[in-house]
């Protein structure tokens, strides 16, 4: 049975993991700032009062994280695991050798870093250069990339073509032929790739902004 601490926990924890106070989460996702103060959490009848789904689909939105990864931080013990995963920059990442077909990490020269909440065993970390992907994504961000995960329309992807080019967008369509993506940043153009030229596409499960 999911329960009132378990929900409003799961929030503290989204907002540490984004280095982030309960305030400070509120605002970034144009919330009240006092929307998940503790103050909050209780009605003036003393009342357990939980957050409304439309102030956690901002705060999820905000964040870049998606509603299964939320729902993983709900943990009867209030502890966040942490574990070592490959990382990689998005420059090396376009040289050969880092990866599979499958886009699966593979080969030397993988440094590690520790992140929570990553449960997939063949998940890795790329840290973003540059600021073609802002304000999704900005310079030193690190994204955490899922080969095996399922990907839907409107999930943000990676993708790496056969000429060597890593791009991160999100999915506008996916059809035998072609991979239609949408750019995270207005100021560049959106992109449809043949899919013979599509090395592999991997969806974006976390960042750490």
């Amino acid at each position: 049975m999911l329960t009132h601490a378990q929900v409003w926990s799961a929030i503290d924890r989204l907002a540490e993991l984004h280095k982030l106070s309960a305030s400070g989460l509120a605002r970034r996702a144009g919330l009240d700032p006092t929307t998940f103060n503790k103050s909050k959490r209780i009605t003036p009848q003393g009342r357990p009062r939980w957050p409304s789904t439309e102030s956690i689909a901002k705060a999820l939105a905000a964040t870049g994280t998606p509603f299964d990864t939320f729902v993983g931080l709900i943990e009867p013990s209030g502890r966040v695991a942490a574990r070592a995963v490959p990382l990689l920059g998005f420059a090396e990442a376009g040289a050969g050798g880092y990866f599979d077909d499958g886009g699966f990490p593979a080969g030397q020269g993988w440094d590690e870093i520790a992140f929570p909440a990553v449960n997939d065993e063949h998940a890795y970390a790329l840290e973003v250069s540059g600021h073609s992907m802002e304000p999704a994504y900005r310079d030193g961000d690190v994204i955490i990339v899922s080969p095996a995960a399922p990907i839907r329309r409107g999930d943000r992807v990676v993708v790496k073509t056969r000429s060597g080019e890593v791009m991160a967008k999100e999915l506008k369509r996916n059809t035998t032929k072609s991979l239609e993506l949408k750019s995270l940043n207005a100021e560049h153009g959106d992109r449809i790739l043949a899919t013979v030229d599509v090395l592999w596409i991997a969806r974006i499960l976390w960042s750490s902004q």
